[in-house]
């Protein structure tokens, strides 16, 4: 098993912290350090009736549990096996006759600009109608269905409807190739698939049927029997009669009633996919109760969501950010949400911050990759810059999906929140199912960077190759002592790789392994999370974060906007640090490129030590980007060993930086 060593050398070290304000802490939820110290104990002192009462407090149930956790088949953990409940009922039927019920509960902005709101009543009348339409294709409970879909009030129906039956679904990211479509059709077994004839982005037109088709036309999908289809927009697509029907189709004199299908807490909600495997892929698998339970009590604990917030997650819904704080949590917490078709930077790269002006938006949440990018515009083009709006409205920021850099932190902190907004850093997996470590913006001091501490209940750790603790202070492997309610429950169809990959026998095969890399700092105890087990660097025997690097390089605010830093085979020192930057300017050539390169291996020795220097520096126009903005370092891994890329590039966004990206100093 690759892992750090028991010190990840020449850590930054961070001196600023950002304490809550008072008028903060007097209207969180929880408020206070006393009041998240008040919970830590409650949980240290009963694990189980901890769980038990958030279980009890956050869900509706049709058959109540009264067994919370059974560890008996350990690592295979359940969690209020014996209640039942479902989760659309959870998010939607629960609102019905409150005052929620006539709440907006979504505001849907459309790549266009066109606005269109949708009460929880409306919602519930229009999942409702769906669920009925797959019912009439014969869909009923532990049915897979895969969905294929853009980011559309439509995506949220469809996911919504298929746990009204008790449908297993699994999102697949809309700019996922046929191949990656194929695959998981096959590995999943998926009975029906739903999808639109286009998504819109960034003023563009891009097919998702034809996709579709293409994936189903590789063979070995006998498994589907229907494909439903979202007309988007009005271009025609190819439908194959028998198999094929549009949404008005199928739902034509379709009811706006039906019963939830009330299933055991442990009935697999949903499975995804993770991305940038290679191999078979790998569906994580997560359970109904505890994973919707958590959904909601961290929108209300990480966010502190108000009946008078407007919520705003950019995550899509074929990621898990977009599951859980987009289809799940939002809607269980009763919040009003948006939800945005497009990309960051069309018309304009100022789309963001005239987005929070115009919807009056109160907590924001997007990916580090965004906010590097859209500061790379703003200092380009000032008619971008986000003090051209009014983001008075702004009270939460919130940042997921990977480490953000302290420079960005700040950027973000000043710039979009007038330092006024706490800037809450989670962190968590796809394989969590919400929120693990992050500050809580009415009680944790902020410390750029760092994603501070673990949530009540979560007993985080960082140890050793043998599951031995590490002091404060040095770096070693991210895990999980104890189960939690939310946590993946197995991989599809294959259980030894879940216990082999999640729950290695050197950790005692009880103990979760995160794959990270983190340390905890000496004085708060303040986790910072240093990249991959895989992303670790071995340089002459030094074993350091590629985090700590790009943080270095990033910190150079004069002059660069984004880094990624990945590792290559080298005959002398072992590993080589191969760094890729993206300036504040033009890209250099020739000998400027040569002379900023030497500049920045300057920086990078000053800021950590000789030994972090980069061996090799390139410059792009740009990083290679998912359309979601999630760095492709698999990628930047093959360039900077000069490897042929053979790796599906379907997923990025710029696939020509590629080439760009390959040329040396």
């Amino acid at each position: 098993m690759s892992a750090p060593s028991s010190a990840i050398e020449s850590t930054l070290v961070e001196n600023r912290v950002f304490p809550p304000s008072e008028a903060a802490v007097k209207a969180a939820r929880i408020s206070g350090m006393a009041a998240y110290e008040a919970l830590c104990a409650e949980a240290a002192a009963d694990y189980e009736g901890f769980w038990a009462r958030l279980g009890r407090e956050h869900l509706q149930w049709t058959k109540p549990f009264t067994q919370t956790l059974d560890e008996s088949e350990a690592p295979f953990y359940h969690w209020y096996a014996d209640g039942e409940l479902n989760a659309s009922a959870n998010c939607l039927d629960r609102h019905i006759g409150t005052a929620v019920e006539n709440k907006t509960a979504i505001i849907f902005e459309a790549d266009d600009g066109s606005v269109t709101r949708v009460t929880y009543k409306e919602l519930l009348g229009r999942v409702s109608r769906f669920a009925n339409a797959l019912k009439a294709l014969g869909v009923v409970k532990g049915d897979r269905v895969l969905i294929y879909m853009p980011m559309t009030i439509e995506g949220v129906v469809a996911m919504q409807a298929c746990a009204r039956l008790g449908a297993i679904h699994s999102v697949v990211f809309g700019g996922f190739s046929a191949k990656a479509v194929h695959e998981r059709v096959i590995d999943v077994g998926a009975s029906v698939i739903i999808t639109a004839n286009a998504q819109l982005r960034g003023g563009k037109e891009l097919p998702l049927k034809n996709i579709i088709d293409e994936a189903l036309a590789m063979g070995n999908c006998d498994s589907v029997r229907n494909v439903l289809v979202y007309e988007r927009t009005k271009t025609a697509c190819n439908m194959v009669a028998g198999r094929d029907l549009t949404f008005s189709q199928a739902m034509e004199a379709q009811s706006d009633r039906c019963e939830p299908v009330a299933v055991g807490a442990e009935h697999p909600l949903f499975i995804l996919y993770t991305s940038g495997s290679t191999g078979k892929p790998k569906g994580v698998q997560h359970s109904t109760a505890g994973y919707l339970m958590w959904a909601k009590v961290t929108m209300e604990w990480t966010f502190d969501i108000q009946p008078s917030d407007v919520f705003w997650c950019t995550a899509d819904i074929g990621w898990i950010t977009g599951h859980t704080y987009v289809t799940y949590g939002p809607l269980a917490a009763g919040a009003t949400q948006i939800i945005f078709e497009g990309i960051p930077t069309y018309p304009n790269a100022g789309r963001f911050w005239q987005m929070i002006e115009r919807h009056k938006c109160t907590v924001f949440y997007t990916a580090p990759t965004a906010i590097r990018s859209l500061i790379k515009a703003a200092e380009a083009d000032p008619a971008v810059h986000p003090a051209r709006s009014d983001l008075s409205s702004l009270r939460i920021l919130g940042s997921v999906g990977e480490p953000i850099n302290p420079e960005a932190w700040m950027w973000y902190y000043k710039n979009v929140g007038g330092e006024r907004c706490p800037v809450i850093d989670t962190f968590w997996q796809t394989e969590n199912g919400g929120h693990v470590i992050t500050p809580l913006p009415g009680a944790t001091p902020l410390v750029p960077g760092s994603c501070t501490l673990p949530l009540p209940g979560i007993m985080a750790a960082i140890v050793d190759e043998t599951g031995n603790d590490i002091p404060n202070g040095s770096g070693g492997m991210l895990v999980i002592k104890r189960p939690w309610p939310s946590m993946i429950r197995t991989i599809w169809g294959d259980p030894e790789r879940f216990k082999k990959s999640y729950f290695p026998d050197e950790m005692g095969g009880k103990t979760y392994l995160a794959g990270d890399g983190a340390v905890r700092s000496a004085d708060r105890g303040y986790f910072r999370i240093t990249g991959r087990i895989d992303d670790v660097l071995n340089v002459s025997g030094h074993r350091m974060g590629t985090m700590e690097i790009e943080s270095a390089l990033v910190a150079k605010t004069d002059l660069v906007a984004e880094a990624a830093v990945v590792g290559r085979p080298d005959d002398v020192t072992g590993e080589a640090i191969c760094a890729f930057v993206v300036l504040k300017r033009s890209r250099p050539t020739g000998e400027e490129a040569k002379q900023i390169a030497k500049e920045l291996r300057d920086w990078v020795a000053k800021e950590i030590g000789p030994i972090a220097k980069p061996k090799d520096i390139r410059f792009g126009d740009n990083l290679p980007k998912t359309r979601s903005g999630k760095i492709m370092r698999r990628l930047l891994r093959s360039i900077a060993k000069g490897e042929a890329i053979t790796q599906d590039t379907s997923t990025l966004e710029n696939p020509a930086i590629l080439d760009q990206l390959a040329e040396t100093n």
